[in-house]
């Protein structure tokens, strides 16, 4: 299997770290059911992939197996900018048949946290998650991982995120622009419910609160905060 280096911003910072911490319990205490995790977005650029794979290392920290499913085959960035991946092969390989699973995960060095590349980027990403394939992966990831977090393309520009979410047992709204319009975040939460999918929530990204409330976690300059339904 093939070792790579993760790059995490806020990695040696406390609150950061803190931040994470609170959304993962957050998490569990959605329900032991709640394993395959999708999160989304309005638009493009707000952190889905270093939220991701924070969570993910975040459930490693645990001794959970976890596997982070990069499923924007349309405009990932996952690999160039959080790991010292190059070029690599995965989703879209796997979804058209060209390898397997085993073959193109890869682990992150001194962690359980695995990860699926987008791979190649395919002419049609839609058809391929709508597709018995990807179903069947999502079953096989949910036998061989503790927990299975699908980083989506944003739904307030492409549907790929609506195709993917029947297959997740919830899934977490990411807001990292304070200029997201209300009616677009409602947008997107009304796609994910129509889809069957549990919505667990909303995380803001890249917020420089730092109060404390009984049902938030507020994160001190440019870190996570999170609110679980």
């Amino acid at each position: 299997m093939n070792q790579i280096k993760l790059t995490l911003p806020g990695e040696k910072d406390y609150f950061t770290q803190e931040a994470f911490k609170t959304l993962r319990t957050n998490l569990q205490f959605c329900g032991q059911d709640v394993r395959t995790i999708m999160f989304t977005s309005v638009g493009e650029n707000e952190g889905k992939s270093t939220v991701t794979l924070n969570l993910a290392k975040s459930f490693s920290d645990l001794g959970k197996r976890v596997l982070v499913i990069d499923a924007d085959m349309r405009k990932s960035v996952m690999a160039g900018r959080n790991t010292d991946a190059t070029n690599p092969k995965g989703l879209s390989e796997v979804l058209n048949g060209l390898a397997k699973l085993e073959d193109v995960v890869c682990q992150g060095e001194n962690t359980t946290v695995f990860v699926l590349f987008a791979g190649q980027y395919p002419p049609n990403p839609v058809e391929l998650l709508s597709g018995k394939y990807f179903t069947e992966l999502m079953t096989l990831a949910k036998e061989k991982f503790d927990y299975v977090i699908v980083d989506t393309p944003p739904l307030g520009r492409v549907v790929d995120a609506a195709v993917i979410a029947p297959n997740c047992d919830g899934a977490v709204l990411l807001i990292g622009h304070n200029k997201v319009p209300y009616h677009a975040a409602q947008e997107v939460v009304n796609q994910i419910r129509k889809s069957d999918c549990k919505m667990l929530g909303v995380v803001r990204n890249n917020s420089s609160v730092n109060t404390h409330t009984y049902y938030h976690h507020h994160a001190k300059k440019d870190k996570t905060e999170n609110e679980m339904a």
